[in-house]
């Protein structure tokens, strides 16, 4: 465990919170902003990104003692200190990151699913300062796009001073391989900055990973310590959560090691505009939303129903202001999402449908039955959600 970490780690010892977030659980505190709230900026203002976490949050208390252990397949392990961070050169990355359960309460409606009840908001958009962990792995010895070391290293291990039940009161953990972690293009930072900030406790402080265009379980926070192992990490997150198995997977006959570990988002969207259900007497009405992809693939198309699918029209994207947004192209942030916005008459009633298409040809399933996990994870279908011109309503359904 890095040094000045205070213990036993305490949930009397929280940090203030925006009171607008919508909380999911209280202990250990997983929230979201409201979805009006999201959309409201291209990046996500730091109180308002949603905080998701396994237990009590840390404490640093003495920055001059903390130090990160880098070990395992190596020759020469080392500890690092902040100084020895930031002596490194800086870089920014805005992305996005995303809880593997957003949009989970859309697919508890269908059949029950274990994992915190998250709505279309667990995921949040910022700009990341720090050393990119490449040039944090040439310190020993490894150069850029190294495979393999000489001792059969080939994956990268991030542990975390976060003590969950999850691993039996041990830290947090999770991987990466070693050729995304030595791979400049890849973006893999070791972050002490969010949004020109020094990172806030909720999100990490004083260092966490970012591992763009993956689930954010693998950008873990609060790092105590890399390592280089052979295999992927057997962390419980990486083991026996965050994977992808069919419908037909339930807890009486799940096999944990049938399946790898989930990196790569798919293709996401959501309306952001509006509720799940919608009362309006306005003639016409704004629909905006976000789009987003794993793995830096742009969005290509926004697609939206008001018809309940019959028949579609394509909204207009866009990230920073000014600026045209190119799916692949430099111009555009590749580990970030886009946000859209359209206007519609409003009829009587309208079934609002939204998909959203990537720069790969990869387009949401129309249904959640299809995508249906015991763990609630990768909720991608077409997000509804339902409006009633409330002034052709009886009183009595308003």
């Amino acid at each position: 465990m890095a040094a000045g970490i205070i213990g036993p780690l305490e949930y009397s010892r929280e940090p203030p919170r925006n009171p607008s977030l919508r909380i999911n659980a209280k202990e250990p505190f997983n929230a979201e902003p409201k979805r009006s709230d999201l959309i409201s900026s291209y990046i996500t203002p730091v109180d308002l990104f949603y905080k998701r976490n396994h237990g009590p949050i840390p404490i640093v208390t003495d920055l001059d003692k903390y130090r990160v252990t880098i070990e395992g397949l190596i020759q020469n392990p080392i500890q690092v200190s902040m100084d020895d961070i930031r002596n490194l050169p800086k870089h920014n990355v805005t992305a996005t990151l995303q809880c593997a359960g957003n949009r989970r309460t859309e697919m508890s409606k269908r059949r029950k699913v274990r994992g915190v009840g998250w709505d279309a908001c667990a995921l949040g958009t910022a700009i990341w300062g720090g050393a990119k962990l490449c040039d944090v792995l040439k310190l020993v010895g490894l150069s850029n796009n190294t495979l393999t070391t000489t001792s059969g290293g080939r994956h990268v291990e991030f542990i975390s001073v976060d003590m969950c039940k999850e691993e039996n009161g041990g830290p947090y953990k999770a991987s990466v391989p070693l050729k995304q972690a030595t791979n400049p293009a890849a973006d893999v930072l070791l972050a002490y900055e969010m949004n020109g900030e020094v990172l806030k406790r909720d999100h990490g402080y004083p260092l966490r990973v970012i591992v763009p265009g993956v689930i954010a379980a693998r950008s873990v926070k609060w790092l105590a310590s890399i390592k280089i192992i052979e295999e992927e990490s057997q962390g419980f997150f990486m083991a026996k959560d965050y994977k992808m198995f069919p419908p037909t997977v339930d807890w009486d006959n799940i096999v944990w090691d049938t399946r790898k570990p989930q990196m790569d988002f798919p293709v996401q969207s959501a309306i952001c505009s509006l509720e799940d259900v919608t009362f309006t007497r306005q003639r016409k009405m704004t629909i905006a939303g976000y789009a987003v992809s794993g793995g830096g693939r742009g969005i290509e198309r926004v697609d939206i129903s008001v018809d309940g699918g019959k028949t579609w029209f394509e909204a207009s994207r866009h990230q920073k202001p000014g600026i045209k947004y190119i799916p692949d192209e430099v111009t555009s942030d590749k580990w970030a999402w886009v946000l859209f916005k359209t206007v519609v008459d409003v009829p009587d009633r309208m079934e609002i449908v939204l998909k959203a298409v990537d720069s790969g040809a990869n387009v949401q399933p129309e249904s959640v039955d299809s995508i249906w996990n015991l763990r609630g994870i990768l909720n991608t279908s077409w997000h509804h959600v339902h409006v009633f011109n409330a002034s052709q309503l009886p009183r009595s359904h308003i």
